[in-house]
């Protein structure tokens, strides 16, 4: 495993140099790389290197979740709180179920079926979105309007809303329909839980920091160690039919340590940053390599009809959840597309059914189809919206003045 480790690290760097000289994003060069390296194509990869990959891919997630919850200020909620929380589920609904409806139309699937497909592509990539929308952030682009923190916080409500529909879907196909309005009550359940449950983990720490003083680097440490523990805690509980947004529960730990200990926070957060070059390379290699191109071709044209069609439900359902919303037209159109990419969900839940029909013994053609389109929604999102996040970006969203600029600075200085 170590050898497939200094491999990507290598060629990942590499990867990421050539795409930005491109003048696109370096996480692309990454994907294409676990692509070409995975055992879908050349297969060089170690056994045991994709044997850990759930665990490599989910430490580079948390990370990235904790970037996010140390960069998501308050101020910044309140400007864009409303949107957000439309945002968190409006257009992921409207994605899902065009696909439910959809799906038999384009593809040899029932809309029970095609239901479950619908909320795995619904779900938007963390990994593609997050550090992009971080990235924006440190450049204080569209910070005058909160942009990029509303794409931050609502994309994070919208994966566990996805999420849960799945999973009510899926108990429903497999017999488990008795708890199907059980489950769908637990979706805000799961929300409050997951950041009441960080907002108090985030609190515990500070004291403990405070207490004992440990460096910037031991803190670290310390909120990545209990973060990963909280996200096997949510695993747990889900496991007994608790609700927990776990991946929540992280974000809200890094917002707290943000609003009670600014500085501490970006002490954090810089050591995360360093962190992340690890981690990124780490993620997209591995999310690369999950990705079957011959599964996905096989889909053909039906597929990506069916995902085009989902796309454009999205896009109107972004655009529903911003009336009323001091956006432009340009900035209207940066969030439609920042709400494309898909990545590491479908990645992670492609696969799900599949496993499901042959556990049950049921036909495996329903979920072979749904894996290939889930496959097939990586090759063309997670290329297609990070380009489109990045173009689209530098012509929509203003860099704060220095004006305002300067006057943020003197508040955070007086604290």
């Amino acid at each position: 495993m170590a050898l497939s480790i200094a491999e990507m690290i290598l060629l990942g760097l590499l990867a990421d140099w050539v795409f930005r000289k491109m003048h696109l994003p370096g996480l692309l060069g990454m994907l294409f790389l676990g692509v070409l390296f995975g055992p879908y194509v050349l297969d060089l990869m170690e056994p045991g290197f994709l044997e850990a990959s759930l665990d490599l891919r989910m430490i580079a997630l948390i990370i990235i979740l904790l970037r996010a919850g140390f960069e998501l200020s308050r101020e910044a909620l309140h400007k864009v709180g409303l949107q957000a929380l439309v945002m968190s589920f409006v257009p992921g609904i409207f994605e899902g179920s065009t696909i439910a409806l959809l799906g038999p139309k384009f593809l040899p699937l029932t809309h029970l079926e095609s239901a479950m497909l619908g909320f795995i592509i619904a779900a938007v990539s963390p990994a593609v979105v997050v550090p992009m929308m971080i990235g924006l952030i440190k450049r204080r682009m569209g910070a005058k309007k909160g942009i990029p923190s509303m794409i931050l916080a609502a994309a994070s409500l919208d994966d566990v809303v996805a999420i849960v529909i799945f999973s009510v879907f899926l108990g429903v196909y497999t017999g488990g329909s008795e708890h199907v309005w059980i489950k769908f009550a637990g979706i805000p359940i799961s929300i409050v839980a997951g950041i009441a449950g960080g907002l108090l983990i985030g609190w515990l720490l500070l004291k403990l920091f405070e207490k004992f003083n440990p460096r910037a680097t031991k803190r670290t440490m310390i909120v990545i160690g209990i973060s990963i523990l909280l996200v096997r805690m949510g695993d747990l509980l889900d496991g007994v039919g608790i609700p927990f947004a776990a991946l929540l529960a992280v974000m809200a730990t890094g917002f707290m340590i943000l609003e009670k200990r600014e500085q501490m926070a970006h002490e954090i957060s810089s050591k995360l940053g360093k962190l992340w070059v690890f981690a990124s390379i780490m993620l997209f290699v591995l999310v690369g390599a999950q990705v079957d191109v011959s599964l996905a071709w096989e889909t053909g044209l039906a597929g990506i009809g069916l995902l085009a069609c989902g796309l454009l439900a999205r896009s109107c359902g972004v655009l529903l959840s911003l009336l009323g919303s001091s956006l432009n037209n340009r900035e209207r159109l940066f969030a439609v597309v920042a709400y494309w990419p898909k990545a590491t969900v479908q990645a992670a839940m492609g696969a799900v059914p599949l496993m499901a029909m042959r556990a049950g013994g049921m036909s495996l053609d329903p979920g072979n189809v749904i894996l290939a389109v889930s496959v097939l929604s990586i090759v063309i999102t997670a290329p297609l919206g990070a380009m489109a996040i990045k173009l689209v970006g530098e012509h929509a969203l203003q860099p704060e003045p220095e004006s305002d600029r300067s006057a943020i600075d003197a508040v955070a200085a007086s604290r």
